[in-house]
């Protein structure tokens, strides 16, 4: 009888090791993700200015558009925790938007090299940064449900293991996924 006690305390000893486990490596994995999108979007901070330095050489009278993508870069370098960081980087993309519509009413700065080449950056970095952000979304979720089940449940509480937050699109990053582009193939 005594064999058979100490063996269940060793098999229920083994379980909570295994579940604390699990749920440090899920932790980290989700924290890895979220450095990852953190490196793709310091990049595109990075590019913003001179983004925004080659579309002022043409377009020097629109100083309310140049003013929001410098407001919201800053904003989103500052920017620390999730939730946050997805904000700001929502405002980030849609002062980009802008920036980008500007140029669209400057044949030569569409034809500029160097413009080309940037917005080509960006376009690669902003792909890059969906798919960070899906990655660090499936990691919380793994993460997040990791929490919940059984056993893990009941080791997560004491040990600390909150739930973490998905990088959200913006109220205006939902609005722009759902309008389709208008493909006009017509003279």
């Amino acid at each position: 009888m005594i064999f058979l006690l100490i063996g269940l305390v060793v098999i229920v000893l083994l379980l909570a090791i295994f579940a604390y486990n699990r749920l440090v490596t899920l932790r980290q994995a989700w924290k890895r993700a979220f450095a990852d999108i953190d490196v793709q979007l310091k990049q595109r901070q990075d590019l913003v200015p001179n983004l925004v330095e080659t579309v002022k050489g043409y377009a020097a009278h629109e100083s309310t558009v140049f003013t929001q993508v410098t407001q919201a870069r800053a904003t989103a370098m500052h920017a620390t925790g999730v939730a946050e960081k997805s904000a700001a980087e929502g405002a980030l993309s849609g002062a980009l938007g802008n920036l980008l519509a500007v140029a669209e009413n400057y044949p030569e700065l569409k034809a500029n090299q160097n413009f080309l080449k940037l917005q080509d950056e960006l376009g690669d970095l902003e792909n890059k940064i969906a798919a960070a952000r899906r990655f660090l979304n499936n990691a919380v979720a793994e993460y997040n449900s990791a929490i919940q089940q059984f056993p893990a449940v009941l080791i997560a509480g004491p040990f600390g293991f909150t739930p973490a937050e998905m990088f959200e699109l913006t109220t205006d990053e939902r609005a722009e996924t759902r309008n389709a582009p208008k493909v006009n193939f017509g003279a």
